[in-house]
């Protein structure tokens, strides 16, 4: 796959699922959750060591696919009201505000422009809600507090990661104006109330009415292809909108949560099919994505004190604000972590700040390493250490 010339699409398919087999046959072997085993498996196979796939269209494709579905399952597990929580506004306020300036005075400290480094700021601010919410998942742990503040932090941050971004863009071209600003926030806020509501309200009582038909009787599984759709339309309408598509995704499943079937195959269980298939290639895409070769040692001294940064500034930004709201330390301590995986939300802004010439190839590196570095780091901690006696307990059930 690395060739001008690329293999069928089935062989890609085989090939990549084949590498997500050898993700799980790895995390069990080192004992940790298998979002760690595939990102390490796509590393071993991508240009960073062996060489034998590589970061094409194709797989693009297929992991934001992976990512779509996998963030759709998870929006069963919340509803609309968990997710209104004032609390979770402030802890995603905070979330972005912290590292954004974190990363720029870091920057700044390693002589890097204004420009530069409002965008290195603005790569810190993301979040990867997908990583953390899979291993809470993992750990039969999506229906605690912790989760569902982390969860519903992450959906605020995205929005405002994206906001952040597309402020470092208009500064970066001089096309910056506080009326455009508020423009995108009051769209962006008022697509996510208005999808919601509209997917509460009607999307679910259409579902309803459809599986009582003589339609769904006869072809039992009409409603779920008819719930996937709305999951890719929200996706499709969350990016016009200026979000990330996986928030479009979740906002579906949230809005289809608790729908009430009799003749039709069951929504969430097709989809968990869907989720094992594509989910597995999206975390494996994570690790084919870097390419550690080109690093040089400026890059890695440059590294290893972003990602020090991009931790501490997502666990004091998130943690100290959980203490004040109420949270315990443990929860607290769990919800800074939990937002501190970068995932491929910092890789799309590394690559947007290549594209415009923002940042060299060796800092492009070093953001897209980081990026994996805070993803790995989350699930290792959350199963060695912090939720530990939770992995065993879930892991004793199955």
């Amino acid at each position: 796959m690395s060739t001008g010339i690329f293999p069928p699409v089935e062989f890609q398919m085989s090939l990549l699922l084949f590498i997500a087999l050898g993700g799980y046959l790895l995390a069990s072997r080192i004992n940790q959750s298998a979002v760690v085993g595939e990102i390490l498996i796509g590393l071993l196979f991508g240009p960073s060591f062996l060489g034998l796939i590589t970061y094409t269209d194709f797989v693009r494709s297929i992991a934001g696919l992976g990512a779509v579905i996998l963030m759709f399952v998870i929006g069963f597990e919340f509803s609309l009201k968990e997710l209104s929580n004032i609390k979770f506004g402030i802890l995603g306020i905070s979330g972005v505000i912290v590292p954004w300036i974190g990363g720029y005075l870091l920057a700044v400290l390693f002589d890097f422009d204004f420009t530069t480094s409002l965008f290195i700021g603005t790569a810190l601010t993301a979040t990867s809600i997908a990583i953390t919410a899979n291993v809470l998942r993992e750990m039969c742990l999506l229906n605690t507090d912790a989760a569902k503040a982390i969860i519903g932090a992450a959906v605020i941050d995205d929005v405002l990661s994206l906001l952040a971004l597309s402020i470092t863009a208009d500064l970066a071209s001089g096309a910056f104006s506080f009326t455009g600003i508020a423009l995108t926030i009051a769209k962006q806020i008022g697509f996510l109330v208005i999808a919601g509501a509209f997917g509460i309200i009607f999307i679910s009582r259409w579902i309803e009415k459809i599986d009582r038909t003589r339609l769904a009787r006869k072809h039992p599984e009409f409603v779920f292809i008819f719930a996937v759709m709305i999951a890719f339309l929200y996706a499709t309408l969350s990016e016009y909108f200026g979000i990330s598509a996986i928030i479009g995704a979740f906002i579906a499943g949230v809005s289809i949560n608790g729908v009430d079937l009799t003749h039709s195959r069951d929504i969430e269980e097709g989809a968990e099919y869907l989720y094992i298939i594509f989910a597995s290639i999206f975390f494996v895409s994570l690790g084919i994505l870097v390419d550690v070769s080109v690093m040089t040692t400026g890059g890695l001294v440059f590294l290893i004190v972003l990602t020090t940064v991009a931790i501490l500034t997502k666990v004091v930004g998130c943690s100290i604000p959980a203490i004040l709201l109420g949270y315990s330390k443990k929860d607290s301590l769990a919800i800074g972590l939990g937002m501190s995986p970068r995932g491929e939300v910092a890789m799309i802004v590394a690559l947007m700040g290549l594209n415009m010439a923002l940042i060299g190839q060796d800092i492009f590196v070093s953001i897209i390493m980081m990026s994996l570095i805070t993803t790995i780091f989350t699930p290792i901690v959350f199963r060695n250490w912090l939720y530990k006696k939770e992995a065993l307990a879930c892991e004793a059930e199955f």
